[in-house]
């Protein structure tokens, strides 16, 4: 279990961003007090985030209500100011892999995402699925993510004891 708050706030919020729900290394990790320290706020958890540290240096000593209205102008999707806009890609005509080779693809990246948070791996089958979801940004069916889930206990990588995981990396 994480023990830095920091690390602890990544590993609550599933390894993302609390305001752009991107993936969030810890390098570029920072507490976000939502009720600032500098007008009263605590350090307790009911009170931090983590996000990236462009935007806490953004809201920095902001009241409550000045960071609500930074998040609300962004009209239902928050921009971090930290990551470049997404640039689509080119068209091409590529080949498509087949059913078997996207799921073999897929259960590759996860496997190679889950080592890369080493002891911070979600711990519950739902936070699993949740993480899974998102590499994929949130676009996989139910019966994908099932599929997925299935390919990760038959390679021996997860072991599932009710809605608690382990994993064999």
């Amino acid at each position: 279990m994480p023990t830095k708050p920091l690390e602890r706030l990544i590993f609550a919020q599933g390894g993302l961003c609390f305001f752009c729900d991107e993936p969030l290394p810890i390098g570029e990790a920072s507490v976000e007090h939502l009720v600032a320290s500098a007008k009263g706020g605590d350090s307790n958890l009911e009170n931090c985030v983590a996000c990236c540290k462009t935007v806490n240096t953004l809201l920095g000593s902001m009241s409550l209500k000045q960071k609500f209205q930074v998040v609300l102008n962004q009209r239902g999707e928050f921009k971090c100011p930290a990551r470049k806009a997404k640039v689509p890609a080119p068209k091409t005509s590529v080949k498509l892999p087949t059913v078997a080779q996207a799921k073999s693809e897929r259960l590759k990246l996860v496997v190679d995402k889950l080592r890369e948070r080493g002891d911070l791996r979600p711990k519950k089958l739902t936070s699993l699925r949740n993480f899974i979801a998102t590499q994929f940004g949130n676009k996989l069916t139910d019966k994908e993510l099932d599929a997925l889930l299935n390919g990760l206990q038959s390679a021996g990588t997860i072991a599932i004891d009710g809605t608690k995981l382990t994993y064999d990396l």
